[in-house]
């Protein structure tokens, strides 16, 4: 079963407001505690590098829930200039603008799977994935 619910992102506002309603589907599917945190962060900063960037831009939030998997799939478009070279842009420091380098880096440490497709010109798509780990994996 898949949940998906839209919103479009165009300023600062819009990056607390995805946050937050990140947060609440992460919550809907069954997330608590320091991970509802982690994959909030991570929509914070993705949904940043959309306003910063390209102005404007969507995420698309995916509920999953398959048998005994469960988690959230948070996808980021943008028809901005696209990241010219994204190995670069996924190293720790790396900044076309004014901020420490951490905001798509960061997210990848946070989330359990993470890809970008980028094209100069063109934009950008950032697919991120969040899966709830069970019990029996959490012990170590």
């Amino acid at each position: 079963m898949e949940d998906e619910h839209r919103l479009q992102i165009n300023s600062e506002h819009d990056i607390l407001t995805a946050r937050q309603r990140g947060r609440e589907l992460a919550a809907d599917v069954g997330f608590s505690g320091s991970d509802l945190t982690i994959v909030a962060t991570a929509i914070s900063e993705i949904a940043r590098n959309i306003v910063e960037y390209a102005g404007r831009g969507e995420i698309v939030f995916t509920l999953v829930r398959d048998g005994r998997s469960r988690g959230i799939v948070v996808v980021a478009r943008d028809e901005g200039p696209g990241i010219p070279d994204v190995a670069l842009a996924m190293q720790d420091g790396y900044s076309t603008g004014k901020s420490l380098g951490l905001g798509l880096p960061g997210a990848r440490r946070l989330m359990d799977e993470f890809d970008v497709q980028s094209e100069a010109g063109r934009g950008t798509t950032v697919t991120m994935k969040k899966w709830i780990q069970s019990r029996s994996a959490r012990v170590s």
